[in-house]
């Protein structure tokens, strides 16, 4: 069964690999055609490649120091788990750069594609995201597939090999994918909002130019900013879930209480559903067909949830095909397990659908917003943190109810497979996340280009629905972080009690003193993050003022701006300001494992694991809905320039850090210190006796 499923993920990653690189070399070779948009888009390029090559860069001596703790902290095979480490990195890294630079291409093609139709424009925009998407579906599973085929051939197959030796192994390659992802996620975000706030703050409100306007000297750096914190950094973030989840359910099943035989048949189950997940991504894609005259959200959807249809009904097949006729625990078959995964993949779609109601354009949440910019600035702020507070409440009781429905059906392992099946179909999920920041970048090529007005219209209808694909990615993405840090926090506790059912007191101080330390760390980590967008913004504005006083030629289109100058200011804050929350993540869970011991770590875990879904789930929805209720207000009677107008594009702006940096940074910060624990609880298991 091993090796079915290990030809079976190989198969599933190659596949997927084999589909972004054709749809890459289909986008490349997609003329351009404008002299002007070819240039400007090649600025743009060339500044988000920069970027991340200067970030990768800075990154190395990290990676290679946590690489050498895990080769001396470890004793006899278990130091492959640092080679293990740097594998994730390096499949990390590679999907985001790929990914990246097939939607800076996709960008100008997706812009031409507009002069014919909304139909074109769908289509390029769409395949340019599938490569990202399939891309980082394709790498982990074949990397973990790599990883463990290594360790089945060097330390055989048998129950404790898989235990002692191989799946710690494995839990490196997480470990490292989720170290690229939380820098990749706060550089990137620190990039992106750093030239954000500077274009809106000085562009359009105190120079009163349109969005995009080539005249704004922060316009390139804004759009550069889409490329390496929406889709480099989204890439990043969604390529670690759905890794972590998958090494979290292979070791809760080979946990559980039943035949060596079944055990090793539950462990191999999640790689099998994520290679079917993969084919049902697939196959999804061939669905987003743009009609004439319908939305692209519907054709969106048709791909989207015509996978999910198809990953759900394998699950059942798949998991009788495994399982067989075997139980595990109090009678657990098969159609439990399968339940189980579709609960995950029920539960997604429902927080997914609940974030477009507290961000979607035009829905109550945001009109409640629109209504408080009549009253300027400070009411928008006001409303708009409650509504992303309030928003808190429908999704926690979603996950609330998937965490007891899953273990009511399957125990622990119940949970793991909700978590994967929430991410099952990533492969589609991503594909359609990324088309987002492409549909976004097509409409200020649009402009800064001078196209016809005709061309951004269409790529603002893309947008729109590109805002609420990222909605409902940010929702897929809260649920299985809390899941997957479950799982994973479930996976450290046994692997640190050597398999002994492990249970702590609440009221014992150590825990307490976990706990606390734990609820305060995304607090000080979304700190740190917004004062580096603060500094890093103030030096940008301050920039793109200089620009406009010391050229005013700038304005009425006789000087050209000094565009490197900005994506240089986003460049060097984000790589200076990323490295402190990263360490706070990172060095948290180690210390207080060796200073507090087991119990208190747990309450660390716990403890961050709350507070950051929360938080997680407040910022990331305030930010959308102030998002929203400005591009609301431009498209209605308000009109742009207006004081209602300004007041939205202040709460945009203070909503801007919340949805792209720190609340998507949190659900990498509790994955990120759960795989710390898990890889390092053998190591505490042996210094705590």
């Amino acid at each position: 069964m091993i090796n079915t499923a290990l030809i079976a993920a190989l198969v599933g990653g190659t596949a997927a690999l084999i589909y972004a690189i054709r749809k890459s070399i289909w986008i490349h070779r997609r003329p351009v055609g404008i002299e002007a948009l070819q240039r400007i888009a090649g600025y743009i390029a060339e500044g988000a490649q920069a970027f991340l090559k200067r970030e990768y860069t800075v990154l190395v001596p990290f990676v290679l120091v946590v690489a050498t703790f895990l080769a001396v902290a470890n004793t006899g095979a278990l130091r492959l788990q640092s080679v293990s480490f740097l594998l994730g990195a390096l499949c990390s890294a590679a999907a985001g750069y790929f990914g990246m630079k097939t939607a800076t291409a996709a960008n100008s093609r997706t812009a031409m594609g507009a002069v014919e139709n909304l139909e074109t424009a769908l289509k390029v925009a769409f395949t340019g995201g599938s490569v990202m998407g399939m891309t980082v579906v394709g790498l982990a599973l074949l990397g973990l597939t790599a990883v463990m085929a290594a360790g089945i051939a060097i330390f055989g197959d048998s129950l404790p090999a898989l235990h002692g030796t191989i799946f710690p192994i494995m839990s490196g390659f997480s470990l490292g994918a989720s170290t690229i992802a939380l820098f990749a996620r706060v550089g990137g975000g620190i990039f992106t909002k750093a030239a954000d706030v500077g274009a809106d703050l000085v562009g359009k409100v105190e120079a009163g130019i349109p969005e995009d306007d080539p005249r704004n000297p922060a316009v390139i750096a804004d759009n550069v900013g889409d490329n390496v914190g929406d889709v480099a950094g989204m890439g990043a973030d969604l390529f670690e879930s759905y890794v972590g989840s998958i090494v979290g359910c292979v070791i809760l099943g080979a946990n559980v209480v039943a035949s060596d035989t079944l055990r090793i048949r539950l462990a191999v189950l999640p790689i099998l559903m994520a290679a079917a997940g993969i084919a049902a991504s697939i196959a999804g894609t061939f669905l987003v067909r743009a009609k004439p005259g319908k939305s692209p959200q519907a054709a969106l959807n048709a791909g989207t949830f015509g996978a999910a249809a198809l990953a759900g009904v394998l699950m059942f097949p798949l998991a009788m095909a495994v399982m067989g006729n075997g139980t595990f625990e109090d009678g657990v078959g098969a159609i439990r397990v399968a339940m189980a995964s579709i609960l995950g993949l029920a539960a997604g779609t429902a927080i997914g659908l609940l974030t477009e109601f507290f961000t979607g354009t035009d829905t109550s949440p945001v009109r409640k917003i629109v209504k408080s910019c009549d009253t300027g600035p400070a009411t928008t702020i006001i409303t708009g943190l409650g509504v992303g507070m309030m928003s808190t409440m429908p999704p926690i009781i979603v996950i609330a109810g998937a965490i007891l429905g899953s273990f009511s059906l399957a125990g622990m392992y119940g949970i793991g497979m909700a978590a994967l099946g929430m991410l099952v179909t990533l492969g589609i999920q991503l594909s359609v996340d990324a088309y987002g920041p492409i549909a976004d970048n097509a409409g200020g090529l649009a402009v800064m280009s001078a196209m016809d007005p005709h061309v951004r219209e269409i790529t603002d209808q893309l947008d729109a629905v590109g805002n609420t694909t990222a909605a409902i990615g940010k929702g897929f993405a809260i649920g299985s972080a809390a899941l997957t840090a479950i799982i994973l926090f479930s996976a450290f506790t046994q692997s640190a009690t050597g398999g002994v059912p492990f249970s702590f007191d609440i009221t014992s101080p150590k825990v307490l003193v976990g706990l606390f330390v734990g609820g305060m760390i995304p607090f000080l980590f979304s700190a740190l993050a917004m004062d580096a967008i603060g500094v890093s913004a103030f030096a940008m504005i301050e920039e793109v003022r200089r620009q406009f006083r010391e050229k005013p030629g700038i304005l009425d289109e006789t000087e050209i701006p000094d565009y490197r100058a900005c994506v240089d200011i986003s460049t060097k804050a984000a790589l200076a300001k990323m490295i402190l929350p990263g360490a706070i993540a990172a060095i948290s869970p180690v210390a207080v494992g060796f200073l507090g011991g087991i119990a208190m770590l747990a309450g660390l875990l716990a403890g961050v694991t709350v507070t950051g879904v929360l938080m997680a789930i407040f910022m990331s929805n305030a930010g959308g809905a102030w998002d929203n209720a400005k591009k609301l207000i431009e498209g209605r009677k308000y009109g742009k320039g207006s004081d209602a107008h300004k007041a939205a594009v202040v709460g945009d702006t203070v909503g801007d850090p919340f949805k792209d940096t720190a609340g998507p940074a949190l659900n990498i910060l509790i994955k990120l210190m759960a795989i710390i624990s898990l890889v390092i609880a053998p190591i505490l298991k042996t210094y705590w006796g």
